[in-house]
């Protein structure tokens, strides 16, 4: 098993990686803060083409391709849950990862808005997480500082930001 990246670089290198190497799964992709959208996205267009959908097991990534699978894991509950890349985003600093209201719901997090969360890499024929993730290691759990803000205008600034990735309706100035 590898470590955690220490740098950006380090971790664009694991995911081009995983691209090359599909068949080598448990990778750790990276580590930061998720958030969840849903609701008032559901239906529209993602960055992939296709229509998202609040109830699939899906989540938007800045460089995974469209179609990657990968396994996030809960670092405040251990919970994993295997989802499909089909957006781009998320678009707040410091999260790594939007997911959908399905995926958020499998990880306990729908009511907090955002959790600290390991990405980790899964090969083409995996249906699950890796079962041989390492322990938990409390100290090494990302500060959730933003939890303190209420998960409504958590999951408000992720639709905002996760909005961007389809055309906006032109606003014509009414005199």
């Amino acid at each position: 098993m590898r470590s955690a990246p220490s740098s950006p670089r380090e971790a664009d290198t694991a995911i081009e990686r995983g691209r090359e190497d599909e068949e080598e799964s448990g990778v750790l992709l990276g580590r930061g803060l998720a958030s969840w959208y849903g609701g008032s996205l559901h239906g529209r267009r993602t960055a992939s083409g296709e229509r998202f959908d609040h109830g699939e097991l899906t989540a938007a990534h800045r460089t995974l391709p469209f179609g990657a699978r990968v396994c996030v894991r809960s670092l405040v509950n251990g919970k994993v849950v295997v989802v499909r890349v089909n957006d781009r985003g998320p678009f707040a600093p410091g999260r790594v990862i939007d997911l959908s209201q399905a995926a958020a719901q499998e990880l306990g997090m729908v009511g907090l808005g955002i959790k600290p969360v390991e990405i980790w890499h899964m090969g083409p024929d995996d249906d699950s997480c890796p079962e041989d993730l390492p322990e938990l290691d409390p100290s090494s759990t990302p500060a959730a500082s933003p939890a303190a803000a209420p998960a409504g205008a958590a999951q408000a600034r992720t639709n905002q930001g996760a909005a961007r990735t389809t055309p906006r309706k032109s606003r014509a100035r009414r005199r």
